[in-house]
């Protein structure tokens, strides 16, 4: 029934999300973070994984070449992350924003970890958003001809 309720409602990655990326080897970060569902408020606990410019999601820690991230969110999608516990009303609590006005709302095991997620993630939005520039550089300049 949760497959089914995860596919009717678009949380299932489609494999176009993640092909290329071995996200089961030498991530960037990769450790247990307590995540708000998006439709259903829980909180539950996942593995999440940073790489390439990607933030996976696993129900298990044991992630190999064959597991399926339950989750993925390319982070050049992403406009700000910051801290979270005056909105979640939890220490550690950190959120993530998206371009398309989505926030997702997240808890690390120690004030530590919330910040190394936060300056991680960081990192990689201006990354990815260098990297977007210097394209739209090139594109203009191969148009001037």
């Amino acid at each position: 029934m949760e497959g089914l309720w995860r596919a009717a409602t678009g949380q299932d990655p489609s494999p176009e999300d993640y092909t290329g990326i071995e996200f089961w080897s030498n991530p960037e970060r990769a450790t247990w973070l307590t995540k708000q569902g998006e439709y259903i408020k829980t909180w539950r606990r996942r593995w999440f994984v940073l790489k390439q410019g990607k933030l996976f999601w696993f129900k298990d820690g044991h992630v190999t070449r064959k597991s399926t991230p339950r989750g993925v969110i390319p982070v050049g999608t992403c406009l700000t992350v910051k801290g979270a516990e005056d909105v979640v009303h939890k220490p550690c609590a950190f959120e993530l924003s998206t371009n398309t006005h989505d926030t997702m709302y997240f808890i690390a095991d120690s004030e530590k970890e919330k910040e190394e997620w936060i300056n991680s993630i960081g990192r990689s939005i201006v990354q990815h958003s260098r990297s977007l520039a210097d394209s739209e550089v090139v594109d203009y300049d191969s148009r001037r001809g």
